[in-house]
């Protein structure tokens, strides 16, 4: 009913047998006609009216935005029909384009049309004439779109909307139901009666107004009903006369049904019964010859466990896990519900488990006889056809754990290495009783060079070790590789044979199709559940299967049996039984060997896992290493070696570390750890035993100038060649030569004292421990800036802070004790950067921030020798201002006073001019004669005279003279400016 909407009354028909001319209508225009004017829609539509297609016909925004229409169009009617070119407007604007010469005439009928005439409308009018009849009286009920206009539209609808709003909300609510008390409530307002049980006028009122008013609502409602049904009256009746025609088309059809089931009923007798029962017979031939195979192949399965025994018995575990496999393949898909054969699967099974434990235990087997046997034996892997033969079969099964036995294999043989050294060792040496002492004691007892010896008989038997696993290892992955190459070319083959299969097997289609297309008529017929193609075709489609499977398994077995079982004559033959024995079975379950295998991801796995495995060897090695270097080093015997002995050992440690990098292939840290922590140990107490004789040294030393012996000045030579290094021994003739007072550095003299000389062999000390041990350079680096610290502070503390008076006992802190104190200081700042570029070279560059302890520590000493130099002028300032605080300007000229001064400066002169070198001297005495300026010029202006060139101002002038000769008679200050003007008063 819904899909007929869009016709008009007129044009609408019950079916294609009334003849009736059919007005299609566009569904767009009564829609958009009632859209504005009615709330509901239009299910009763009329014919449209000039009206609604003005309404309608304008381009679309959205779908015809893209097309052009006249509304684009930018021509401004008026001027398009005026002709300015003529006296007056035409009334016809078809001369504008066609000319002047344009004349309306009259139009020929045309010969090929007929004449039409009201006649030919006569069987049509009748048709319609009863049509027509309910057409008008639904016009009367529902008047014509045409003579409704959109105004009057607008307002019925507004007022029946208005009518309609004012019957409360409440009752168009869905949930609207009287039972509800305040629904009941809402609907019947009781407050607007009296409580009282007496009816009074104002009561009667109110019921009478409620009253009005809800039958009010009610004809509201009905009135709007009413209105509906009328608009859609006509959809109703177009509903009823639609029924008579569907109840003819079923008639129809029902009539057709029974026409065909006759003729069906009569090819099934005809046609169909005489050829499914020769069909019947030949699906009965067929399967008496299955059950014949079926029994054959029954024979064949029953022979597999006495094969499976005899091979076992040959140790052929492979070929007994593929018989296995195929037997249970067989009894799986073609033998599956036989009760005689309940128990063979369950059987086999127990018999694959019982060969799983069996080549478990032969693999642990061979892993401890391979691992335990003595090093001196030349071949690198045992049985190396047994180990394929068992890695292959292990891979078969899926026991891809089997490198965990071969791990704890090895662990248990890294173990016995180490004893059997030890127990090789201790019975070398009488002094240890074995019987009596403990294992881990034994190696206590023995001497570093015996304890030393043993490591290194360790570290060549584990390189043996790994030699002999890494063998062993690679067999086992090369097995491993070939079996995942086989199963990928395998794959291939799989991949390109069947792609050929799909090919041939198209083309046979075909054919087929080509020249048996009477067979395909009767596919679809059925037979006891089979389809009959099916039943014809099921025999030879077995027959490619076992055919395909059987390629399948040859190519499995050419790629990959190469490595199982085929060792021993024995294996050979039993081979060739089990080949025999197994003919007779259809291949269809060997194709699986394919799949029991695992798969390549798990290959990969174990390949990886295998090497792994010879990291872990690497590992266990030093692990075991690191636990007899812990066994001696427990009594702090690894902390109180020499440095050459450390050396010795940090030097065979790196070398077998580094053997068994390149033997394995991965950088290996745990014993390079652990000789660290023993370095760091060693660093610690190496440190700690020369910070401590530096101590002494100093708390012992009386700043003297000291002697330096030759081998001393030979050591700072070969520093100046670039070999911060202690000499290997003492440098032939050193005895013969007598020391000398100074020590030569780089063409300066200097005076020392006899700690800075073992502090310089104490540093290179540490320079030669980092060219030993280059894995401790920043820990030494440490030390070394803390050892330079030390003697800096300590030096203070003793000369600066006058500590050496109650350490060492001297009266006082003289000039030469301070100067000396100072040149030992730039000494060893002469040397800091040497000690930094050596350093330099040993580091990384991203330890190179370590470098900046040297820097500091130049600082501190160049800050104390100028504390040391401001030192002495403090002493001479305090003498003049003691002596000059005395001065008078009278006769006898020079004054006594000056010539205490010039004596003292000589003292000062004769004790550091020899210690110190000129520029320094020279720099000291301008800094003392500054002071000395000062006070005098305080003292002057103290007795008030000036240079004005009177008998004071000579006298002054006299002892100024005798200074200044005084001062510059002294050795390298003959030439000294000493601008003795400067200690007047500068006039202004």
């Amino acid at each position: 009913m819904s899909s007929n909407q869009g016709l008009s009354p007129i044009a609408q028909s019950s079916g294609p047998s009334d003849g009736l001319f059919r007005k299609p209508r566009d569904p767009s225009m009564a829609p958009r006609h009632y859209r504005t004017a009615r709330s509901l829609p239009d299910v009763c539509p009329k014919e449209p009216t000039g009206e609604g297609r003005a309404l309608c016909d304008g381009p679309s925004v959205v779908a015809d935005q893209h097309r052009w229409t006249v509304y684009n169009s930018k021509v401004n009617l008026p001027a398009a029909l005026n002709d300015p070119r003529l006296a007056k407007r035409e009334s016809d604007f078809f001369t504008k384009t066609w000319g002047l010469d344009f004349t309306e005439t009259d139009v020929m009928p045309s010969f090929y049309l007929p004449n039409i005439s009201r006649e030919h409308f006569s069987s049509y009018l009748q048709e319609t004439a009863q049509r027509e009849k309910i057409h008008e009286r639904c016009k009367n009920i529902c008047p014509s779109k045409d003579d409704l206009s959109v105004p009057t539209i607008t307002n019925n609808h507004d007022k029946a909307r208005a009518e309609l709003e004012q019957v409360p909300k409440i009752f168009m609510k869905p949930e609207f139901v009287l039972n509800d008390p305040a629904t009941f409530n809402a609907v019947l307002p009781w407050s607007h009666f009296s409580v009282a049980g007496g009816k009074n006028s104002r009561d009667v009122a109110s019921s009478r107004l409620l009253q009005e008013k809800l039958s009010h609502y009610l004809d509201v409602v009905e009135v709007s009903i009413a209105r509906q049904i009328s608009l859609r009256s006509e959809a109703f009746f177009h509903a009823m006369s639609s029924q008579h025609e569907l109840q003819d088309r079923l008639r129809e059809t029902a009539d057709a049904v029974a026409k065909l089931r006759a003729r069906t009923a009569a090819i099934d007798r005809v046609m169909c019964r005489g050829p499914l029962r020769a069909l019947r017979d030949a699906l009965t031939h067929n399967n008496c010859i299955k059950l014949h195979n079926k029994l054959k192949l029954m024979a064949a399965v029953h022979q597999t466990q006495p094969t499976v025994q005899l091979l076992l018995s040959t140790s052929e575990f492979v070929g007994a896990l593929e018989l296995i496999t195929t037997t249970k393949e067989v009894l799986q898909q073609e033998l599956q519900g036989i009760h005689s054969f309940r128990h063979l699967g369950s059987q086999l099974c127990e018999m694959e488990r019982l060969i799983d434990k069996m080549m478990v235990a032969d693999f642990s087997t061979y892993a401890q006889s391979d691992l335990s046997r003595p090093f001196e034996e030349d071949s690198q892997v045992l049985e190396k056809d047994r180990l394929q033969s068992l890695v292959f079969g292990l891979l078969r099964q899926r026991k891809l754990d089997f490198l965990d036995i071969y791990s704890e294999e090895m662990v248990r043989a890294a173990k016995n290495v180490v004893r059997q050294c030890v127990v090789k060792s201790v019975s070398q040496i009488s002094e240890i009783d074995a019987d009596a002492v403990k294992f881990h004691e034994q190696m206590r007892l023995m001497t570093f060079h015996q304890w030393f010896d043993l490591l290194l008989d360790i570290f060549e038997h584990f390189i043996l070790f790994l030699k002999r696993i890494k063998a062993t290892l690679s067999a086992i992955r090369n097995v491993v590789l070939e079996v995942l190459d086989s199963s990928q070319r395998s794959r291939l083959a799989d991949v390109s044979s069947a792609t050929n299969h799909s090919d041939g097997r198209t083309n046979e289609d075909e054919e087929e199709e080509d020249s048996g297309g009477g067979e395909a008529e009767l596919a679809y017929l059925t037979h006891e559940g089979l389809f009959i193609s099916d039943a014809l075709n099921e025999a030879e489609q077995r027959s490619n299967a076992a055919a395909h499977a059987q390629t399948r398994a040859q190519t499995r077995t050419d790629a990959c049996g190469s490595d199982s079982a085929s060792a021993t004559t024995e294996s050979s033959s039993s081979r060739e039984h089990n080949s025999n024995t197994t003919s007779s079975l259809p291949i269809g379950g060997a194709a699986a060997i394919e799949d029991v295998m695992p798969s390549d991801l798990e290959l990969g796995r174990v390949a990886n896992n295998a090497q792994e495995l010879l990291y872990t060897a690497s590992d266990v090695s030093h692990d075991r290493c690191i636990k007899v270097l812990m066994t001696r080093a427990k009594d702090g015997s690894l902390e109180r070696l020499s440095s050459s002995e450390f050396v010795c050992l940090s030097q065979a440690v790196e070398s077998f570390v580094s053997d068994t990098e390149e033997l394995c292939g991965r950088r290996s840290v745990s014993l390079r750890g652990a000789l660290q922590s023993q370095a760091y140990r060693f660093v610690q107490r190496f440190h700690e035993e020369r910070k401590t004789k530096l101590s002494l040294l100093l708390d012992n030393e009386r700043w003297k100038q000291a002697e330096v012996p030759a081998e001393f000045q030979d050591l700072v030579d070969s520093i100046a060649d670039g070999r911060v290094t202690l000499p290997d021994r003492k440098p032939t003739g050193s005895k013969d030569r007598k020391p000398s007072d100074f020590l030569f550095v780089d063409g300066q003299k200097y005076a020392v004292v006899g700690t800075v000389l073992l502090l310089i062999r104490m540093f290179l000390e540490y320079c030669q421990c980092v060219n030993d041990i280059p894995s401790i350079t920043t820990d030494i680096l440490t030390r070394l800036a803390d050892l330079l610290k030390h003697f800096n502070s300590r030096s203070c503390q003793l000369v600066l802070g006058a500590g050496a008076l109650q350490v060492v006992g001297l009266k006082t802190i003289t000039t030469r004790n301070l100067a000396l104190a100072s040149r030992c200081l730039q000494l060893v700042v002469h040397y800091i950067p040497v000690i930094r570029a050596h350093f330099e070279t040993r580091l990384q560059p991203k330890q190179y921030s370590i470098l900046r302890h040297f820097g500091h520590i130049t600082k501190d000493y160049n800050d104390h020798i100028a504390e040391i130099s401001a030192k002495l002028v403090a002493i001479m300032d305090s003498m003049f201002e003691k002596a000059l605080s005395k001065y008078e300007v009278k006769a006898p000229m020079p004054s006594a006073c000056l010539r205490n001064v010039c004596k003292q400066m000589a003292k000062m002169h004769e004790a550091i001019h020899e210690l110190l070198p000129e520029e320094q001297t020279q720099i000291l005495f301008l800094k003392i004669n500054a002071g000395f300026k000062l006070h005098l010029k305080r003292q002057l202006a103290r007795l008030g005279v000036i240079n004005d060139g009177g008998p004071q101002y000579g006298l002054v002038m006299v002892d100024v003279a005798f200074y200044s000769e005084n001062v510059q008679a002294l050795r390298s200050l003959e030439r000294l400016d000493l601008n003795m003007p400067e200690i007047w008063e500068q006039k202004r």
